[in-house]
């Protein structure tokens, strides 16, 4: 079995990480996770790239590339930050529902305006009471007349609060478990909608949000797809979720790793090189082997999406051990730098911040094991 990128792939591959270290860089990133600002030079650069589209069909302005090149691209501009990717897949993965479950209206009024970066897009499935328990959601939307009437509360919901936002809003519109919910498209401008930015940790670019609906009233074609089908929806976009997710993180754990393997060829104690010490050497080793492990498992789950089938458990397996694969190697990379690992220039706290959020985010690393022994008829 070859594992080698195509000719095209391996293009696409150069491109977008040339990309990364000419238009984004270090201190860019530095500079927005400091601030908390989102990255909207880069979001509109690469709308003006055709990028934005990357998920989106042919005929509705999109590129339709396949689960493979997505990977490649999730991979290279999650290197610097877990967050400045999630800026742009988040937007492109919800865009994912609207492409293939939307009316022809529904598409002209929001695809249009994401592709040119006028838009964006935002998912909302977790409530205070139902964060892995997704499915007890206990938000909800009636119709009334030609207005759906929704009411409930909403966590973790990022990019909710950013400028020409639309959520996708997974509320309950009948009393089953899993076929009563529906997924609805409201832009965040929405009155009854009230939405408060939350003082995480991470995420601090992208921005994550709490909000709240009374008696908001939508249009009744805001509904997306059919009635009780949100939840099948759901479940699609979040193959392409966790796949972008645990890409960005082999691309993040591979900066994370030259950073560390750098800085201790460089740093000297004892009248040698950091390292030149085995205990230094080992991890570093280590590290390596569950990254090039990590990256087979990313590219094996999006070559499986890329034939057309359902990779359920693959992209579990993914998100499980890559999240984890970044988390260690950053954690040694900490160790490795020491003081210096504490300080923002030196870029390592970052990745650790970010590669402990990653262990949750997307469904939670427990949860994602479930589903794998489900997949396996446990």
């Amino acid at each position: 079995m070859d594992f080698r990128f195509t000719d095209e792939q391996r293009m696409w591959h150069d491109t977008v990480h040339n990309f990364m270290e000419k238009e984004v860089g270090r201190e860019y990133t530095r500079k927005h996770d400091e601030s908390r600002e989102f990255p909207e030079e880069v979001f509109q650069k690469m709308a003006a790239q055709g990028w934005l589209g990357l998920l989106v069909d042919e005929e509705q302005g999109g590129v339709a590339a396949d689960p493979v090149m997505f990977a490649i691209f999730c991979e290279a501009i999650g290197k610097f930050s877990l967050d400045t990717a999630a800026c742009i897949m988040t937007s492109m993965f919800t865009a994912t529902n609207i492409s293939r479950h939307g009316t022809p209206e529904q598409k002209a009024r929001y695809l249009e305006p994401f592709l040119r970066g006028v838009g964006k897009f935002s998912i909302s499935i977790s409530e205070p009471g139902s964060g892995s328990d997704a499915a007890s959601a206990r938000s909800t939307a009636h119709l009334d007349g030609n207005e759906w009437v929704l009411n409930g509360n909403k966590v973790f919901c990022s990019g909710a609060h950013l400028p020409g936002a639309t959520i996708a809003i997974l509320a309950r519109t009948s009393a089953e478990r899993y076929d009563g919910f529906s997924l609805f498209l409201v832009p965040n401008t929405t009155p009854g909608l009230d939405i408060r930015k939350m003082n995480t940790i991470v995420r601090k670019s992208l921005g994550t949000t709490e909000f709240f609906m009374d008696n908001m009233r939508i249009p009744k074609d805001a509904l997306l797809g059919e009635v009780g089908k949100g939840w099948h929806y759901i479940g699609e976009h979040l193959e392409f979720e966790r796949l972008s997710i645990a890409a960005s993180q082999v691309g993040n754990a591979q900066t994370a790793l030259d950073d560390t393997i750098r800085y201790t060829k460089d740093r000297k104690q004892f009248g040698r090189s950091l390292s030149d010490f085995q205990v230094l050497k080992h991890r570093m080793a280590e590290g390596a082997t569950q990254l090039e492990a990590a990256r087979l498992l990313v590219y094996s789950a999006a070559c499986k999406m890329a034939r057309g089938e359902r990779a359920i458990r693959e992209v579990s397996m993914a998100k499980v051990f890559c999240s984890e694969t970044l988390f260690k190697i950053a954690f040694d990379g900490m160790q490795a730098l020491g003081g210096y690992a504490q300080v923002p220039e030196y870029d390592m706290e970052r990745y650790f911040r970010e590669a402990k959020h990653g262990m949750v985010g997307g469904g939670t690393n427990e949860i994602q094991r479930s589903i794998i022994a489900k997949e396996l008829g446990l």
